[in-house]
Formats: structure tokens, sequence, C-alpha cells
């Protein structure tokens, strides 16, 4: 499939039509918002097809309605939304740009041999209570600085959820040391990949792609099309190694404090 249809599909279903478990997807003309229904949540803005016209005042609009709410918000941008300059139009308003992830896709009929063999690996799919405290260990030891509401979040999801995310965890010698998760949305030929980390001295042993593995082997069994992740620049050389396409660069654009 050609990337321009690629992203086509990529924008109707994972950006228009996103849906995640304890959100609220709001329509507000060109724009969908995704609204935490969890206190303290991370609210945000999932698509939005502006003109040079429209964008000052869907920027406006977007801080009054947040602000409204008391919260903050991010604005993910993509390298391919309009106008060109709505970087610098969100920059001057006093959203902080971050760093840009690389968006990537690879379609399942097409898996490497590299994610199709055995791995050797110990890696382990998240079933009970002791996989989810070893999955929040490693993610504590990988991002210290990570909100803990989120990490209790995503548990609560994996206890509760199980037809919507799964996790996997690598060991080494009973430790866990590499872990990632994938999600599964209802509607959509995407299964989107999340939260990769593995602990610095456990790193280029395979370990990373071993759980990337696992996860494209669990997508394929439940009949999705294609695995997608906002890869970092750590991780994008590994998933291109695999297969995986770009298909666009984002951005994600935090408001300034309600």
């Amino acid at each position: 499939m050609d990337i321009k249809t690629l992203l086509g599909l990529f924008d109707t279903h994972e950006r228009i039509g996103a849906d995640y478990p304890r959100y609220r997807r709001e329509v507000a003309g060109s724009k969908v918002r995704m609204i935490s229904l969890e206190e303290g949540g991370h609210h945000y803005l999932a698509y939005s097809r502006l003109t040079e016209d429209d964008a000052d005042a869907a920027i406006d609009e977007e801080l009054r309605f947040f602000g409204g709410l008391g919260q903050g918000f991010e604005w993910k941008l993509y390298s391919h939304d309009g106008p060109p300059d709505l970087k610098q139009r969100l920059a001057a308003r006093g959203f902080s740009v971050g760093d840009d992830e690389a968006v990537m896709a690879l379609e399942l009929a097409a898996l490497p041999k590299e994610l199709t063999g055995a791995h050797g690996h110990d890696v382990r799919k998240v079933v009970d209570e002791q996989g989810i405290a070893d999955y929040a260990r490693l993610n504590a030891e990988a991002w210290p600085d990570d909100d803990e509401a989120w990490a209790n979040s995503l548990a609560t999801t994996l206890r509760q959820k199980l037809e919507r995310m799964s996790a996997w965890v690598a060991y080494v010698e009973g430790r866990p040391v590499c872990a990632a998760r994938i999600d599964f949305p209802g509607h959509s030929p995407f299964a989107s990949l999340w939260g990769g980390a593995t602990l610095e001295g456990f790193r280029k042993r395979g370990l990373y792609t071993a759980v990337l593995a696992e996860r494209a082997r669990e997508a394929i069994a439940r009949g999705y099309r294609f695995l997608t992740i906002d890869a970092s620049p750590m991780s994008r050389p590994i998933v291109e190694r695999h297969g995986f396409r770009l298909l666009a660069i984002s951005n994600p654009c935090d408001s300034p404090k309600a």
C-alpha cells in the first residue's frame, strides 16, 4: 500500500475516529478532542483540519474550551496538518513544542522473518498482578518522572480491559529489563505500539525486538492489518530495520497553563 493511502487510513481510524478507555471523544467542527474522564487525566486534541483563514480562531477556541475546564491540554500536531505554519502559530500562543516523533506503520502481511522466528528470550505477557507489578517496576525505573496517575490508569486497563490492551515484559535472570504495551482499538485496522523501554546495561541484546515480535504476533492473531508506533530517535532505527515506514512526524504541543 502506498504511503498516502496508508496515511489516510491512519487519520481516519486513529485520529478522527480516536477511541480510548476512559476518554470521551468530542467533535468540534474540524477538530476532534479527547477528554479524559479521570481526575487529573491527560486531555488532548487528536485531529484538526485547518486553513490559514481559520487556524488562529481554532486555536483560540481550544484555549477557551480547556481553560473553561481549568485544564491544560496537548495539541498533537502532525507534519501534514494544515496550515503549514501551524506549529509556529501554536508556539506564538504559548504552546511548548515537544521533540519530533516518527509516526511509522508496518503492514502485518509483510512481517519480516526477524519478527516471525524464535528469539530465545524470556518474554511474558502480563496476565496477573505479579506481571502488572513487574511492568510498573520496569517503567518506574526507565521513566522515573512519569506521572503516577497515568501509571495507575494503565494498570487499571490491564486489569479490566484485556481485550483492549496487552503488556509484555522481557526478563533476564528473573529481572524485568524490557517492557512495552500494545493497544487494540475496536473499530480500527491498526494496533498501536506504546511505551517500549529497555534498561541501560541490557540494550543491544535483541530484547526490544523480541518484545516487538510478541506484540506483532498477537496483533496478527487478533486480526489486525497494521502496526503503528510513535518512534523515538532511539527506537526509530530499530523498527525501520523491521520494515516500518514513515507516515508523518508528530510533535506534542502542550498548552500554556490554564
